[in-house]
Parts: structure tokens; sequence; C-alpha cells
């Protein structure tokens, strides 16, 4: 199992035709499988490579709270397609000590007792979340996403809006609406929990597709 080089075009190819049908490397909640492969990156995808581009933004908003993501990271051989072999080692600098560490500057070691202190109020949370009412709070909110110009290919900027995966989100109708000069905008619905997807997770997650997006606005938000 493995991605090939995850340091490559190659092996960045892979990881994007393997996230094709998936939110995460493994399950369906973040975990430290995620945080192997992430930590294996050396770059971002690039655009052409949108569903690993979107995974890749979606797991770097963890970067708090890597340490207490669920799971025991593994070796990079334990994880993508069974028909691909792990190739990432293999390119790494002699020096290891010289890794970049994708999730900043936080602590890599945490004290046993920050680390247990983290877990238990982890703990808490989901006791208290789960004696809330069965009620979900929705919101029914209209995006219009802007191209650049008049060549960008439209269709392809609502494929990648569309790979945005996430709990809580469900996307609607769309339509194009001329803005001028050629111009055409896309207009998309989507229905949010509002617990689980916030608007600015949805503009970051978005305009990560930089040669495809120049901005996204709310047209419309609406409680359900």
């Amino acid at each position: 199992m493995g991605f090939g080089d995850l340091k490559s075009p190659t092996g960045l190819k892979v990881l994007n035709e393997f996230l094709a049908d998936k939110s995460y490397i493994e399950g369906y909640v973040p975990s430290q499988a995620d945080v192997a492969v992430f930590d294996a990156l050396s770059s971002p995808p690039s655009a052409e490579l949108f569903h690993a581009l979107r995974w890749y933004n979606h797991i770097k908003s963890y970067q708090k709270e890597k340490a207490s993501l669920p799971g025991v990271k593994k070796p990079l051989g334990k994880y993508g397609p069974a028909d691909v072999a792990d190739a990432t080692a293999e390119s790494k600098d002699e020096d290891d000590d010289d890794d970049i560490d994708l999730f900043g500057s936080d602590d890599e070691e945490e004290s046993a007792a920050a680390k247990k202190l983290k877990e238990e109020r982890v703990a808490q949370y989901e006791a208290k979340k789960s004696k809330k009412p069965a009620l979900i709070a929705k919101s029914s909110i209209l995006l219009d996403v802007k191209p650049w110009d008049d060549e960008t290919d439209m269709a392809k900027l609502e494929a990648c809006v569309r790979t945005i995966q996430m709990d809580g989100l469900l996307w609607g109708s769309s339509k194009l609406v001329p803005v001028g000069y050629g111009i055409k905008k896309l207009q998309i619905q989507c229905v949010v929990e509002d617990d689980k997807v916030g608007v600015d997770q949805l503009e970051e997650l978005i305009t990560a597709f930089e040669d495809l997006v120049q901005s996204m606005d709310v047209a419309a938000f609406n409680k359900i």
C-alpha cells in the first residue's frame, strides 16, 4: 500500500485519485492517518488536483488539534491504494531534522498531564453535545462564486466547488448569472447544519481553488 512518492507530481496524482470518493484517508472523520499523509507533503497540491487540494485545506484547518485526532499514526505504507507502494521515504533529504512541519510551529510534544486534560475536555464536550435536543439547526445559504475573467471554465469551477464534502453540508441547485463584460458568476445553493459548517469555513475551502475562484460572497442566508 502507499501513494508512491508524495513529494512528486505522480504521487500527488495518486493521492488525488484516491480521494475522489473519500473525505479522509481512513474512515469518516479526521484521524492520525490524515496527519501522517499531510506531514509527508512538501507543498499544497495544485488546483488541478482538486480532490487532494480540498482534503489538504480541510486537514490544515485542524493544525491546533492534530495531536488529539483519533487513531495511531502508522507508516505511509499502511495507507492508500493496495496496488501502489510507498516511495516517499526514499526521496527524503539525508538530514531528516530539516523536514518541514506543515502544521506550523506548534509544540511537537505535549506533557502527559496536558494531553490527559485535553482528552478529558474532549470527552466532556462530546458528552455535553450528546445531551442536546434532537432538533438540528440548519440554514439555507445562497453563494455567489466569482471567477477571474470570462475565460474561466465555469463547469470546472462548479465541479471543484461540489467536491467539497463535509458532514452537515448538502449542495443544491446552481446557475450561472451574468455580471458584465461577458463574465458570469456561479450562484449555488447549499443547506448546512449550523453546528458543523460555517460560512467562513466554506469561503476558505472554495477560495482555495485560487486558479479559478476570485472571491465568494453570501447572496442569501435563511434559517430553516
